[in-house]
């Protein structure tokens, strides 16, 4: 989306506000939540710590919630940080004292130790690992998922549903905090689409491991004759940008619908047009929101998830990386899938973009997608 275009909107950035814990310009730091200096920068997290103390002290703050709760955040999450260093220090200081014991008088007592000490270190070491291989402009940033049922009808919409639940199940696990924006439901079962925020450190640079087709194998819950069939949902995200970037939206290129929302969700929702559907006339680009009861915070809701997808579309465009994250953009059919999950005649899924394989199908059905994640993560590193 080249900026001036005629009947297009302009996409452009906000220069980086200034950090006084770094050297360099940060984005993020007043309002955001990344944390400022490189991933092991010890005394540029804890001088951005004590700056964000003074900042939280000020009661002018709570006269913006948003800023307010994006401060807290980041102080959480840079406290976690610190203490993760901390603790790790603390680790190796031990293992080292007990290897040297272990070395003077080696009994089981002191070797057993001196082994747990070196696996806590290990495990350690790994998510700091993790933590380097984060490092891309918006892996810190919260993401905005949208998954959609492909072809198969009733099945791949409860397959749909059934990655929602995997989903949940693993920021739940991590301590992420999920919002669903909107959802489609199916005429029979499982659900045609859904958008849903995930807010937590690092949650876009994690999840985006899993743009792409997921293909799923079972013996249909549907199908009265107990046959086997193949269903597809894809995969989609983009960066929660926030405040960070500013697209400017003229107004003529909108088209805005409001209507009923679906669900349960209580008299005042079902009976006044309360959901919102956004429409970007030049690129097609289409959002609602349903979740609040208000019509004015959904559209506030849903432009901000627009102006984050035309973010995105313009970086795209400028980068020519389109390709390489095109996989949404796929046929949501056979041959496209970036993962397997068979659940008959076996139990095993399969990613088929670093050849991954892990038995327990069940168990990452329920949110277990470290191992899959982190060797995608691994592999793009490389």
């Amino acid at each position: 989306m080249a900026p001036g275009r005629r009947g297009e909107s302009r996409c452009r950035a906000r220069p980086p506000l200034g950090c006084a814990s770094c050297a360099t310009s940060c984005r993020g730091c007043a309002t955001g939540s990344r944390s400022c200096g490189g991933t092991f920068d010890l005394a540029a997290k804890q001088a951005r710590l004590e700056e964000l103390g003074l900042v939280a002290s000020d009661p002018e703050l709570w006269n913006d919630r948003e800023r307010a709760e994006r401060t807290l955040r980041e102080q959480r999450e840079l406290e976690k940080s610190v203490s993760f260093f901390g603790e790790s220090e603390r680790l190796a200081s031990d293992a080292e004292v007990l290897l040297e014991m272990a070395s003077e008088s080696p009994d089981d007592d002191t070797l057993n130790e001196a082994a747990s000490a070196l696996a806590q270190l290990a495990a350690r070491l790994e998510e700091a690992e993790l933590a380097r291989m984060l490092s891309g402009e918006h892996d810190a940033l919260d993401a905005i998922v949208s998954i959609n049922a492909g072809a198969g009808g009733t099945e791949s919409q409860d397959w749909a549903e059934m990655l929602l639940r995997m989903y949940l199940r693993w920021c739940e696990r991590h301590g992420y905090a999920v919002e669903i924006v909107d959802i489609q439901p199916g005429e029979e079962a499982g659900i045609k689409g859904v958008t849903f925020t995930v807010k937590g450190q690092y949650a876009y640079g994690r999840l985006r491991s899993e743009i792409g087709i997921h293909r799923l194998v079972r013996i249909s819950p549907f199908d009265a004759q107990k046959r086997r069939h193949t269903s597809f949902a894809s995969v989609s995200m983009i960066p929660d940008i926030g405040d960070d970037i500013e697209v400017d939206l003229d107004e003529k290129d909108l088209r805005i619908d409001t209507y009923r929302a679906g669900g349960a969700g209580g008299q005042h929702v079902n009976k006044t047009d309360s959901a919102v559907r956004l429409t970007h006339l030049p690129t097609g680009i289409v959002v609602q929101c349903q979740n609040e009861r208000s019509q004015h915070k959904n559209k506030a809701q849903a432009m901000k998830i627009l102006r984050a997808k035309l973010y995105e579309k313009a970086r795209l465009e400028h980068e020519a990386e389109i390709e390489r994250v095109a996989g949404e953009k796929k046929k949501i059919d056979f041959g496209s899938q970036i993962r397997s999950y068979t659940l008959h005649p076996s139990q095993r899924v399969k990613d088929h973009r670093t050849d991954v394989e892990i038995g327990n199908a069940s168990a990452v059905l329920d949110g277990d997608l470290d191992e899959l994640m982190r060797a995608y993560l691994l592999s793009g590193a490389k």
